[in-house]
């Protein structure tokens, strides 16, 4: 997919100097392989603190991607972008018809909890209608950088 989420998106204020991006195959073991790359590649662009949220980031976006997003025999695909200000994880699926949103829950619900777990952790997210499906991203500011 080159209208996904690429290091130096066009509508995205920041500049990223680090870039990675790996497709799944829409299966539910796949999403605790993306929450793993996402918290090892945190981990060594020397974020280890930010680990543990961008896999629960990454994490709750795949499971969203899959649930809601995702065809079968398509890929979705899980970016990690890292410039100086953000990090950034990305998750790509082709149904761009799906938007996600807010639904109310109550306490005995098992799901309906992932976009909350987005919003709590993530300082921004959004959603970007593609040609073919979206991207659903969150960034997470770097400690220290001058507008986090």
């Amino acid at each position: 997919m080159t209208d996904s989420c690429p290091p130096h998106h066009p509508k995205s204020p920041n500049t990223y100097d680090r870039y990675n991006a790996v497709n799944y195959t829409p299966l539910p073991r796949n999403i605790p392989r993306a929450r793993r790359h996402v918290a090892q590649l945190t981990a060594d662009r020397g974020l280890p603190h930010a680990a543990r949220d961008a896999a629960l980031l990454a994490s709750e976006l795949c499971t969203n991607a899959l649930l809601h997003g995702c065809l079968r025999d398509r890929l979705f695909r899980v970016e990690t972008s890292l410039s100086a200000k953000a990090l950034r994880v990305a998750v790509t699926d082709p149904r761009g018809e799906r938007l996600p949103y807010s639904r109310p829950f109550t306490t005995d619900d098992q799901f309906g909890r992932g976009l909350l777990i987005v919003r709590t952790l993530a300082n921004r997210w959004s959603v970007e209608k593609l040609t073919v499906g979206k991207t659903v991203w969150a960034e997470l500011d770097i400690p220290g950088s001058p507008d986090a």
